[in-house]
């Protein structure tokens, strides 16, 4: 199969990416973030997350940042809204597009959201019944398809068939993470070979944590599979509260630098995204966690 002659990046960091920061981040942080990332000619910014500020404490102020962002044409900015009410809070703050998620291992779902897989599933149901209703789209997450914290591995089947019930609800496009990072190329292949037998391989994303230094292997090897829209996050913020050692998602710096070698087109600009990132690890006190960054920032 010949690579994608063109490939969509979802920009997680300002969502994914800062939901676990432990020192407090303003509104105002957070604005100048997804305005930088607009500029640097990202189409699609996941801004932030309408749940319980009890459970995710940085996501509070999530209404107050879409009220005050610079919003670009042609760029979507989206919104994680797992329950009826997240998606009501976010309709209200102007969101065209929310995300749902689920996970493909039961033991994860159970510790994540304290319910099974099919349980996550059917709360979905009133969202995608009201987001037809007020013409939003709505992405879906599968978290965990190369691998469980509590069950190790996880059966490309398992993730076949959660994809599938997203993809038939409603969700226009399913991304499927790596929430570990334990995932090698050759599970990848194998995984998009399952799940591209139940759902079309167009409406498929790849999401990859770099945990064991794989999530750039894992790109290309999506790549391989004709998949065309990746989740990465600026200078690789970010990871996940219920996984034990999970580091961060790919840098979006990181995955732009391979796509440009393999003259893959993105519309994205190199210098104003290392920009971008190098302002919020500004914020954050910490070096980034992009190797394109820190080369280019030592140069």
């Amino acid at each position: 199969m010949s690579l994608p002659s063109h490939v969509r990046l979802i920009e997680v960091g300002p969502r994914d990416g800062l939901q676990n920061e432990a020192q407090p981040i303003s509104v105002e942080d957070k604005v100048q973030l997804v305005d930088a990332l607009a500029a640097a000619g990202l189409g699609y910014i996941e801004v932030g997350s309408f749940v319980s500020p009890k459970w995710v404490p940085q996501m509070a102020g999530s209404a107050e940042v879409f009220a005050r962002i610079q919003r670009k044409p042609g760029v979507v900015y989206g919104a994680l809204a797992p329950n009826l009410r997240g998606f009501e809070d976010a309709l209200a703050a102007g969101v065209k597009e929310v995300a749902v998620f689920a996970a493909a291992s039961q033991a994860f779902s159970q510790r994540n959201i304290n319910c099974s897989i099919s349980e996550s599933l059917e709360r979905f149901v009133p969202i995608m019944d009201a987001a037809k209703q007020h013409g939003i789209s709505v992405r879906g997450y599968v978290s965990c398809v190369l691998g469980c914290p509590y069950e190790g591995e996880v059966a490309p089947e398992q993730v076949a068939m959660v994809a599938r019930e997203l993809h038939d609800m409603g969700c226009y496009e399913v991304s499927l993470g790596d929430t570990i990072g334990t995932g090698t190329a050759g599970a990848t292949r194998r995984m998009f070979e399952v799940v591209g037998a139940q759902v079309p391989r167009e409406k498929l994303a790849g999401h990859f944590h770099d945990t064991y230094g794989q999530a750039l292997a894992n790109v290309y090897a999506s790549l391989l599979e004709g998949i065309a829209v990746f989740d990465s996050s600026i200078a690789g913020l970010g990871g996940c509260p219920y996984a034990k050692g999970a580091s961060g998602n790919v840098a979006t710096e990181d995955v732009l630098y391979l796509l440009n070698g393999l003259g893959i087109h993105t519309g994205i600009d190199m210098d104003r995204l290392i920009d971008a990132g190098r302002q919020i690890c500004n914020v954050l006190g910490r070096p980034s966690g992009s190797r394109v960054a820190k080369a280019r920032n030592a140069s």
